[in-house]
Parts: C-alpha cells; sequence; structure tokens
C-alpha cells in the first residue's frame, strides 16, 4: 500500500466526487475565501487533499444551520500552512453546542405544533398556533416569510 501524502494536489473532479459537491459549489466557496485552490500552468485548480475535511464540515456547518459568514469565521480560525489536526476541529465544533441546542428546541416546537395541527385534522383553526387569520402577520416585523415558525427556521436557506 503507498502511503497518502497530505499535500497531494487533487484535481477539481476528484475533489467534486470525493466531497459531493458540484464543481461550481467548489468554485464560489473558493471566491467566498472557505477554500483555497492553486492554479496549474494551464489554469486548472488544484486542491490540497485536507480541503475535504474543510468541505465535509463545511456540509455539516451548513445542515446545522450556520450561515456562510458563521462559517467562514470558524474556518478562520483553523491553523495556516498545516492540516488542521483533530484538537483544531474539537476547538472549532464546539461552538456549535449551543447553535444544535437552540435548532433542537426549535424543532421540537415545529414538531409539537404540527403533530397537534395534523391531530386535529385542523379542525380548530381557532387555535392553531401556525395560522395567520385575518393576515395578521402582514404586521409582524419579526422577519419576512413564515412568522410563526420559530426564528431559527425562518433563517433564510444556504444554496448548495
Amino acid at each position: 500500500m503507498v502511503p497518502i501524502n497530505k499535500h497531494d494536489k487533487l484535481a477539481v473532479g476528484e475533489v467534486a466526487q470525493r466531497s459531493g459537491f458540484a464543481p461550481s459549489a467548489l468554485r464560489y466557496y473558493e471566491a467566498q475565501g472557505l477554500v483555497t485552490a492553486v492554479r496549474t500552468s494551464g489554469g486548472q485548480r488544484r486542491y490540497e487533499r485536507s480541503v475535504l475535511r474543510r468541505l465535509a464540515f463545511i456540509r455539516a456547518a451548513s445542515n446545522v444551520g450556520l450561515s456562510l459568514d458563521e462559517i467562514r469565521v470558524e474556518l478562520d480560525q483553523l491553523p495556516d500552512g498545516r492540516t488542521p489536526n483533530r484538537a483544531d476541529w474539537q476547538r472549532i465544533s464546539h461552538h456549535w453546542r449551543g447553535r444544535l441546542d437552540e435548532q433542537i428546541k426549535a424543532l421540537e416546537r415545529l414538531r409539537d405544533g404540527l403533530e397537534s395541527c395534523i391531530g386535529c385534522g385542523c379542525l380548530s383553526m381557532a387555535t392553531c398556533g401556525f395560522t395567520n387569520p385575518d393576515d395578521q402577520a402582514a404586521n409582524d416585523e419579526r422577519a419576512p416569510g413564515a412568522a410563526y415558525l420559530p426564528s431559527l427556521l425562518r433563517r433564510p436557506h444556504l444554496a448548495r
């Protein structure tokens, strides 16, 4: 078995295949400063193998609701010039605990509200927590969109 060199350069297609991100997403994340690539003499992008961990972090972070700006702040804490190690990843992942707890509470509130609504067959619209009688939400200053959802679940969705 040939040992893997952590500094091997991978082509866009290989990174896309291994990460599950489209090449266009890789270019977008590069433009956003979330990942870096070097160029060959022919102008082709090449990524260090360690980019796969960064991309896994981006996927996980976006799936738990972190915005690109929040992801950037976390990734900016990783060291330059060396592949992040377990301690580096644990340090930045620790910040997620509060976000995950908030998201769990918001999802439980949504689940419980939907369960009662579905359970009643929407026969009691006067007491349903998700209705908007007489468009009362039109004057709600919380945010655009589904005003009665928990605020964490009303955040704009990340393009993937």
